[in-house]
């Protein structure tokens, strides 16, 4: 039986697949716009209750009935499990029941279901189960297929990242998708890429991994731990990509309490707002720049996040060491610089009580 063996996908719909590849060569090194959303099934699920497992035991029981009785008939074709999920909880994480259903079937049907599947499948819920088989049986010729759909990352990111986890060479094909997925399927993919722990993947933990969002807070203490951030911060050569991209896990950590290590809880979060605020002093302003050390001397202070920061007095030195750069001149310049070019982090900043207090901005007129 061939991939493309198999019903075709009902109607004229276009594939997740195909969705997920146009979307991305409009704009092939970044993260899809709205992460792919809408995704062409949305007026199957717009307002239809969503099947949720009775408790977190029975995860995956149901699709892996349905994969078990499909495999059962020899005949049966891949494209008989388009639609097949819809009434069924489809994890969108690797299930443990979904992977025993793929052991039970001879590998080579199972790998091309999930591979018709993924390729070929028009709702999201035959698209993920055939993502998770591919998880369970795929090889190095299914990267790229794993990698298209798992673009669509709040969906099949997490998937994506453990398919890819699993495979030979997993580093570098994780660190392509990582560049190109955001929220929930960038949690995952960097998550995997710091339990590799491979050093192929430093360079890229250490500049690109946080983004600033808010749900990088799941993984910056991994990245702090797996590339020993406190060393590398410290040593003697340190480039500006990595104080730049320090500022942002710093920030983070403000803001982490309930997700991930924060900044209180970080052993080495002294050591660490030392050397970026030695860094920033030598590097010099940026729009940035300015707007992370912002953000910190707020986040440090008494309106910052007590859960994550603790007792302000702790950090006392650091804020006041971030205020006095904010108030330097050449700061101040660069800053109303980037507000009269229409900079979106500092004109987001200046939007702010905290920012409108700030040295460069405080006696400007209130629009």
């Amino acid at each position: 039986m061939s991939e493309t063996a198999g019903t075709q996908p009902p109607g004229s719909q276009i594939s997740l697949f195909e969705h997920a590849l146009q979307l991305h060569l409009l704009a092939p090194d970044e993260p899809l716009p709205r992460d792919g959303a809408p995704y062409p099934d949305d007026a199957l699920h717009r307002g239809r209750p969503r099947p949720e497992p009775e408790d977190r035991h029975t995860v995956g029981k149901d699709a892996a009935l349905v994969l078990d009785a499909h495999f059962a008939r020899t005949s049966a074709l891949p494209g008989e499990l388009v639609g097949a999920f819809n009434d069924v909880y489809a994890p969108i994480y690797p299930n443990a029941r979904i992977a025993a259903a793929a052991e039970r079937a001879e590998r080579r049907r199972v790998h091309e279901t999930g591979r018709w599947l993924v390729r070929y499948g028009t709702d999201r819920d035959s698209v993920t189960v055939g993502l998770a088989l591919v998880a369970a049986v795929g090889t190095v010729e299914d990267v790229r297929l794993i990698q298209t759909i798992g673009l669509l990352s709040n969906q099949f990111g997490p998937l994506a990242a453990h398919a890819l986890e699993r495979l030979p060479g997993s580093t570098d094909a994780l660190l392509w998708l990582a560049d190109r997925v955001a929220g929930w399927g960038r949690v995952s993919v960097v998550e995997a890429l710091c339990r590799l722990d491979d050093p192929v993947a430093q360079p890229w933990l250490l500049r690109r991994a946080c983004d600033g969002g808010f749900l990088n807070a799941y993984f910056v203490g991994k990245i702090a731990q797996v590339t020993r951030l406190h060393e590398v911060v410290t040593g003697a050569e340190v480039d500006d990509e990595i104080v730049d991209h320090t500022g942002r896990l710093l920030l983070v950590m403000t803001f982490s309490q309930g997700m991930g290590v924060t900044l209180s809880g970080y052993p080495h979060a002294e050591a660490v707002l030392a050397a970026h605020l030695r860094h920033l002093e030598q590097l010099g302003p940026s729009a940035t720049r300015y707007c992370t050390a912002a953000w910190l001397a707020n986040s440090l202070g008494e309106h910052g996040d007590a859960g994550s920061i603790g007792p302000v007095q702790r950090w006392q030195p650091y804020r006041d060491n971030y205020l006095a750069l904010l108030a330097r001149d050449d700061w101040c310049e660069v800053a109303r610089d980037a507000l009269a070019a229409k900079d979106p982090g500092i004109a987001r900043l200046v939007g702010t009580p905290s920012g409108r207090r700030l040295p460069a901005f405080a006696n400007r007129p209130n629009e």
